[in-house]
């Protein structure tokens, strides 16, 4: 990817999901200059969910970028991930601009943004507070700030009930096409046993979480199997993965394993390892990410 193209890709990425949020003592902590739309539609609860399906990667929007001096690397398989943090959403500033993916961004699409998941891909949404679910399609980079893991459309953050307060304590865990005959069921069920009311609940100072680091989004496996590997990076040419292999390695002097370019299907995947156990592969990807802020992704052998 040539320098015009990344630093396009950033600045998309910065201009969506990038500023930090600002608000009035007691008000709630909506995005810079950012707030929820003139008139709420009336049938908000009633936007369907996003329904997972296989979509091919963005051409460009997976590639590492950097933002805030920080590198970030998307993941490109089909991994499963499962993290918790706090969610955060963005309204009408930002509505009808382009998102990472090229994509106009909808206020009322259930969509989001998230920092390395793969672009198109789909996560399930879970609010810690009220327990209620969404499914939405990510197709935007970001939050870019500290302890958030998800930005969510206004419509998403509605549905679970974090539009008022602003953002709220979430589970996400992506999902696949194989998924959405489930989610359908449990959607269902679960539209059928709420109460009626209103989406939205009031903003109460008790309930604002405090902000905690995020978490690597790292895939979850089930077991602890031998042969984990760090995927440091992934590319559709091979030339721009050993490029990024060859400066990692001269910005890890320290490193005295070799970093490997892996063929998968159409991508070059750079990674570390097999290790043993999970958690000598995370000593290796905390101190990789101190060095180089880095994010490492650990993945199983059979990936």
């Amino acid at each position: 990817m040539t320098r015009a193209i990344l630093l396009a890709l950033v600045a998309v990425a910065v201009a969506a999901c990038g500023t930090a949020p600002k608000a009035p003592p007691g008000k709630p902590a909506y995005y810079a200059d950012d707030g929820p739309p003139e008139k709420v539609p009336d049938d908000i609860a009633a936007i369907a969910d996003a329904v997972p399906r296989d979509e091919p990667y963005h051409r460009y929007a997976n590639r590492p970028y950097t933002v805030f001096g920080r590198t970030y690397a998307p993941v490109v398989s089909d991994d499963p991930m499962k993290e918790r943090g706090l969610a955060s959403w963005y309204g009408r500033k930002f509505h009808g601009q382009k998102t990472s993916s090229g994509e106009i961004y909808d206020m009322f699409a259930m969509t989001a943004a998230h920092k390395t998941l793969p672009i198109p891909s789909y996560a399930r949404v879970t609010s810690l507070r009220s327990g209620r679910s969404v499914v939405v399609r990510v197709n935007d980079r970001g939050p870019f700030h500290d302890g958030r893991v998800i930005d969510l459309s206004y419509a998403a953050a509605a549905k679970l009930g974090i539009a008022g307060p602003g953002s709220g304590p979430v589970e996400v865990e992506r999902v696949f096409a194989r998924d959405a005959g489930r989610l359908l069921a449990a959607a269902t069920a679960s539209a059928a046993a709420a109460p009626a009311g209103p989406v939205t609940t009031p903003l109460r100072t008790a309930d604002l979480p405090q902000p905690r680091p995020a978490e690597v989004a790292t895939p979850l496996v089930s077991s602890e199997p031998a042969g984990l590997y760090l995927q440091l990076g992934a590319f559709s040419s091979v030339d721009y993965a050993e490029g990024f292999r060859d400066r990692v390695a001269r910005d890890l002097p320290w490193l005295l394993e070799p970093i490997q370019v892996a063929p998968a299907g159409s991508l070059h995947r750079v990674r570390l390892g097999p290790y043993k156990t999970r958690e000598e592969a995370q000593a290796i990807a905390d101190k990789i990410r101190s060095s180089l802020d880095l994010f490492p992704v650990i993945t199983p052998a059979t990936r």
